[in-house]
């Protein structure tokens, strides 16, 4: 019998996250463990009147492709990839996996070269969404692997998951769309602001941004969601920042991120593991060492670190920030291949401040410049 709250999830996200029109043409892809959400997303989209195509991902497909292509199979990008992606409206991503170690012991050098071809891809999908021609959502299955990355029992994970989606409350529509009028109170304060300044543990780090555009994320492009985000001026980060928790990028983990800024690049970068991948990855093309995007996590029934960035990036009390590729809708100039989100962990002692001004204090924006984003209950 199908958990009626993946039921609750496709319907939410067709509805309200992608509001699907009649015609469009969807693309839904995953692992194939999330057959239960993929065959409920094709049945809701069907209903909507839209076009399903499902593109399932079978186990280990991706570890044998990078174990074994050679240098030439590593830079292919198929001829029908661009012309798929320009033609489709709407994408779904739902992240699942059986093993979230599979990438383990591959080469850095090989995963950024199979990154770096997806680059016109990346490119593409940034100009079709910003331009509106492209709506897309990410979304996730809950499954055994993140479970246990998490330290939580399944049925826990479970639900973890649902209730970061507010999918335990009777209209669940209803509390993303006034947490939505929420944030948007926050991103007209934010708007104007020239300089953003964190303050934490062995960090103290300033973006400029002025006269880029801040976002709130309610539950459109990612389900579950939580965030307001800009795009930093290209040339003005500086100082340092020491990420709270480990950076994963396919799978592996980079320990205790400690980046340094100056004229907006990466000019120093360490961590206690996996100092390599962190390196190969910063030096994947000329965009990959400059921050593309800074937020605030605002979804505070997300309150712990899950190894899942989906999630991770929206824990209430935090920040996070991403080397690479910025969001043209935001402002960003920013063209990379990569874009790698991290965590700053805000509420022990973490401040924000706003053109030299406090507006964020212990995790939470002071009640005097923003309205309290109190968890749905």
């Amino acid at each position: 019998m199908i958990d009626p709250r993946v039921q609750a999830l496709s319907r939410v996200v067709c509805e309200y996250s992608l509001e699907l029109k009649p015609g469009q043409l969807m693309l839904i892809e995953g692992p194939a463990l999330a057959e239960p959400l993929m065959l409920e997303l094709v049945k809701t989209a069907l209903e909507m009147d839209a076009v399903p195509r499902v593109r399932p991902v079978t186990a280990g497909a991706q570890a044998a492709f990078l174990e074994n292509a050679s240098d030439e199979q590593l830079a292919y990008l198929a001829p029908g990839a661009l012309p798929e992606l320009d033609a489709i409206d709407v994408r779904v991503a739902i992240h699942a996996a059986w093993n979230t170690r599979e990438l383990s012991g591959i080469d850095p050098r090989r995963m950024a070269a199979a990154q770096s071809a997806r680059r016109p891809l990346m490119d593409l999908t940034m100009r079709r969404s910003a331009e509106g021609l492209l709506n897309w959502c990410v979304t996730a299955f809950p499954c055994e692997a993140f479970a246990q990355d998490a330290d939580m029992a399944l049925v826990d994970y479970e639900d973890f998951v649902y209730r970061a989606g507010w999918l335990h409350l009777a209209d669940p529509v209803a509390a993303w769309r006034e947490f939505a009028a929420k944030l948007q109170q926050i991103v007209d304060r934010l708007t104007g602001v020239r300089t953003m300044r964190v303050v934490g543990e062995d960090t103290d780090i300033t973006v400029g941004v002025a006269e880029r555009v801040w976002i709130p994320c309610h539950g459109d492009r990612n389900f579950p969601d939580g965030e307001v985000y800009t795009a930093p001026i290209e040339t003005e980060t500086r100082g340092d920042v020491r990420f709270s928790y480990p950076a994963i990028f396919g799978g592996r983990e980079v320990d205790d991120v400690r980046l340094r800024f100056d004229g907006g690049r990466v000019v120093k970068s360490e961590a206690a593991s996996g100092a390599d991948l962190l390196r190969e990855m910063l030096a994947m093309d000329d965009g990959a060492s400059i921050l593309g995007e800074f937020a605030i996590g605002a979804n505070y029934e997300v309150e712990r670190y899950s190894k899942q960035i989906l999630f991770d990036e929206k824990i209430g009390g935090t920040c996070h920030m991403a080397v690479g590729a910025g969001y043209p809708e935001s402002g960003s100039t920013n063209t990379s291949a990569l874009h790698w989100d991290m965590v700053c962990d805000l509420r022990s002692g973490g401040e924000i401040l706003a053109d030299g001004e406090v507006i964020y204090r212990d995790g939470r924006f002071l009640p005097e410049f923003a309205p309290e984003l109190a968890p749905a209950s």
